[in-house]
């Protein structure tokens, strides 16, 4: 069940970014801070391309349809957690255009980007935590041994067709690309004007 650990530390991964951008906005809105576009860039970027591209089809094409064979019942919360993969597209594609606009319109779309930002990370949270609380345990007590060494090869060796075997690699680096330019206590990076330290 080596998927569950990966899942749960992909997871983690996008839970810090979230949290990362909440607190760079919070800190743009409350404290005055100078707004770094290229950090809020880079973890928008990673948040497409990661769970939305890479994360969320594999659960749908091996974890999900195991379970939907495996388990009747649990159809109902395959279903949910489908449409959510789903509608996570439409709410990045807002997020993206909520921070163009704050790019190019200044303070005064700060509130409207800080809201799509506060949307997005709660519309996340909520689904991984129904995937972790409900979904994950499912998996475990109805999968067979076979059914864990398909999702565990589809997760560990990012063996889904689409993805070439360096992903996983590029999606890491860009996660240290986040760090180094993050300011603290969030990353490495300079520490922004207008921060008080």
């Amino acid at each position: 069940m080596k998927a569950i650990r990966i899942i749960r530390d992909e997871h983690r991964t996008l839970a810090a970014v979230l949290h990362g951008m909440l607190y760079l906005v919070r800190e743009v809105a409350e404290r005055g801070t100078e707004p770094d576009f290229r950090v809020l860039d880079a973890m928008i970027y990673y948040i497409d391309t990661f769970p939305e591209r890479f994360h969320h089809p594999k659960e749908d094409r091996y974890l999900f349809r195991i379970l939907r064979q495996r388990c009747k019942e649990a159809a109902p919360l395959l279903d949910r957690l489908e449409t959510e993969h789903r509608a996570g597209n439409e709410k990045i594609r807002a997020l993206e255009q909520a921070l163009a606009r704050y790019h190019a319109g200044g303070r005064t779309e700060l509130s409207n980007f800080r809201a799509a930002v506060e949307s997005y990370a709660s519309f996340h949270w909520d689904h991984m935590n129904a995937e972790e609380r409900e979904l994950l345990p499912l998996a475990e007590k109805h999968f067979t041994a076979a059914d864990w060494q398909e999702v565990d090869a589809a997760f560990e060796g990012h063996a889904d067709p689409l993805f070439n075997a360096e992903a996983g690699d590029r999606y890491a680096a860009l996660f240290s690309r986040i760090v180094a330019l993050a300011p603290p206590p969030l990353g490495v990076g300079p520490e922004r004007a207008g921060s008080g330290r």
